[in-house]
């Protein structure tokens, strides 16, 4: 009796220790799969942090407040700037002459128009503003800066705005329109003049430019 009470007893002992033994491995195989599960979820995360980073290293303030500063000589200008601000959200801001264009003066086949003037002597370029600073504007990202082409240069009423500003640590879009003439060397010009700056490659649309060509720029841009 007493050597079956031992055997029974030796058995019990035997069993608890595996029954142990089994809830140590659980415990084991349970921590290595949270570490794993976790490491994964970094590796994730870090690879979306990347991917998003990709998405915005265009040169483009992601997210940035926009402005669109625009001179418009006969309103094609001042449409392209139109649709840009619907596009991005953004807030417009144009540069108005204290003394407007007039039809007569923007007569470029008369040698004695002011625009053909102006383009003979260049120091007859400055023309003044009746604003050429916007109120905020440190607040803003990304600038949009539009332009006719005057003989393959930037319409000279954006000049004072250019000269007049800092734009450090901003994004600069330059865009103009015309009839047959493309952006050539006006952006980098301005780009020269403001010596500020990132400035991106500018971008020619036509006189009669519909929104749909405006949108699928200003998309491309990944603002």
């Amino acid at each position: 009796m007493k050597t079956r009470l031992l055997s029974l007893l030796i058995a019990g002992v035997m069993t608890a220790g595996l029954l142990s033994g089994c809830g140590a491995s659980e415990d084991t195989q349970d921590q290595s799969d949270s570490t794993a599960q976790s490491d994964q979820s970094a590796d994730e995360t870090s690879s979306d942090t990347e991917a998003n980073t990709e998405n915005t290293s265009d040169g483009v303030a992601s997210d940035g407040k926009t402005l669109v500063v625009y001179y418009s000589a006969t309103g094609n200008t001042e449409a392209v700037a139109n649709y840009i601000a619907d596009a991005t959200g953004g807030d417009l801001f144009e540069l108005e002459p204290i003394e407007p264009y007039t039809d007569e003066d923007l007569n470029y086949n008369d040698e004695n128009s002011r625009v053909s003037q102006e383009y003979a002597d260049e120091s007859l370029r400055d023309v003044e503003l009746v604003s050429a600073t916007v109120e905020g504007f440190d607040e803003y990202e990304n600038i949009f800066v539009g332009y006719p082409i005057w003989w393959q240069v930037a319409a000279w009423p954006v000049n004072q705005f250019i000269e007049n500003n800092d734009f450090t640590g901003k994004t600069v879009i330059p865009f103009c329109t015309s009839a047959s003439s493309g952006i050539g060397d006006s952006g980098q010009l301005l780009e020269e003049m403001a010596g500020t700056g990132n400035w991106l490659e500018g971008v020619r649309f036509r006189s009669s430019a519909s929104e749909e060509d405006v949108v699928v720029w200003v998309d491309s841009l990944g603002l």
